[in-house]
């Protein structure tokens, strides 16, 4: 019997298309909403269509286009640096270190049009749906002040917080970050389902971790936690996703971006979840001692310095109350670091130096395992893995 938080790995045709929107509208009307909802094309499912079909085409083919970048083209960029260190007598796998590989790649075409094709693509991403949203900026932002005060759930922000810089970077070079932008949890919620590749408009990815979280069973009966925080929210697509597996559950999403917040409360309300955000720090969340019985994340640590990381896993060991279950996913969490193939440490360097991932350095060599376990978890690694190919945690504090 654990008396200690354990940490686990966790983890089409056009006629049906139509009929799916035309029966997304009418099962919209059903659900709860509030006075001031724009919504001028309906939706499809749970996600309202962009307001404008030029702008929805122009995501497509940028969708479209990332794949092919991301997938095809990143394949034969590897095939291509491998092909200039064994040029050279060079083991492309033997773990080489950033200054050779930069040198060895020099100006090479095929390397340097990967990484401008991305970086484009992140920069028409976020520029099309922002300049876009600002024709109206009015009307959307009428949306989120009627939706401010409406519920279910709550919204809590926090005007005269004090930012810390690490905040404040625009992560992913989306213009105005997690903070800067009013409109900005418009732009990140349709910008990352062009990430996605579109297979997560109905939330599926984030839907899928909460189905696969797994639950404390000690003191409160199996698979009926009664508190959760996911820190971190953005757009409160896990938060929902977690009120929905956990209907009875008091579920909170918390957040330093006041526009990301305001953004995931209103979709909230517009589903109908039950969901209370608020405006407070992954490393000072002012919740009491062992309040809650699961904390999780998503894709939260590697957009954090290193010591901002510690100091949450830290926190997250007060909040969680004996038995509670503490969730972090990522692209790795704990011993699984990425390749040392020369491929992806050059991917890493140009992500963290032109895509303004500027955390991933630290991220790389931050063994949060350990961490974990410094802070009181006891760890295992069984469990299943997770969608990002990593291992992810899980723990239970103290009895």
């Amino acid at each position: 019997m654990l008396d200690r938080r354990t940490l686990l790995p966790a983890l089409t045709g056009l006629g049906a298309e139509i009929s799916a929107v035309f029966a997304s509208r009418d099962a919209k009307a059903a659900k709860p909403s509030f006075q001031g909802d724009l919504d001028p094309r309906g939706t499809v499912e749970r996600l309202e269509r962009l307001p404008d079909l030029n702008l929805e085409s122009q995501q497509d083919f940028l969708t479209g286009f990332r794949t092919f970048t991301g997938r095809g083209f990143r394949r034969a960029s590897a095939e291509r640096m491998d092909k200039l260190f064994r040029a050279k007598g060079l083991d492309p796998h033997g773990d080489p270190s950033l200054e050779t590989i930069l040198d060895v790649v020099g100006d090479d075409p095929v390397l340097g049009m990967q990484c401008r094709t991305w970086v484009s693509l992140q920069i028409m991403t976020w520029g099309t749906i922002q300049s876009h949203l600002y024709q109206d900026a009015d009307k959307y932002l009428a949306e989120l002040e009627a939706a401010d005060n409406a519920g279910p759930g709550t919204l809590e922000l926090n005007p005269n917080m004090d930012l810390p810089d690490h905040v404040k970077h625009e992560i992913h070079i989306m213009p105005g970050g997690y903070v800067g932008d009013p409109l900005g949890g418009y732009v990140y919620h349709y910008g990352n389902n062009n990430f996605y590749g579109g297979r997560n408009d109905q939330d599926e990815v984030q839907t899928d971790f909460a189905n696969k979280l797994p639950v404390p069973s000690t003191p409160q009966p199996e698979g009926r936690p009664l508190r959760i925080l996911e820190v971190g929210c953005t757009t409160g697509q896990y938060s929902i996703a977690l009120k929905e597996r956990f209907p009875e559950a008091e579920v909170w999403g918390i957040d330093a971006g006041a526009p990301m917040l305001r953004y995931a409360h209103m979709r909230a309300v517009d589903l109908g979840a039950d969901v209370n955000f608020a405006q407070r720090l992954a490393e000072d969340t002012k919740f009491e001692d062992g309040y809650f019985d699961i904390v999780t994340s998503y894709i939260l640590h590697h957009e954090m310095p290193a010591e901002i990381s510690k100091q949450t896993v830290k926190e997250t060991f007060r909040v969680l109350r004996p038995g509670g279950v503490f969730f972090p996913i990522d692209f790795y969490t704990g011993e699984n670091k990425p390749s040392a193939s020369a491929s992806q440490k050059f991917r890493h360097w140009w992500d963290h130096r032109w895509n303004n991932e500027v955390w991933w350095d630290e991220y790389d060599d931050l063994d949060l395992f350990r961490v974990m376990k410094t802070e009181g978890f006891e760890t295992t690694e069984d469990g299943p893995a997770a969608w990002i190919g990593r291992k992810n945690l899980m723990g239970i504090k103290p009895v």
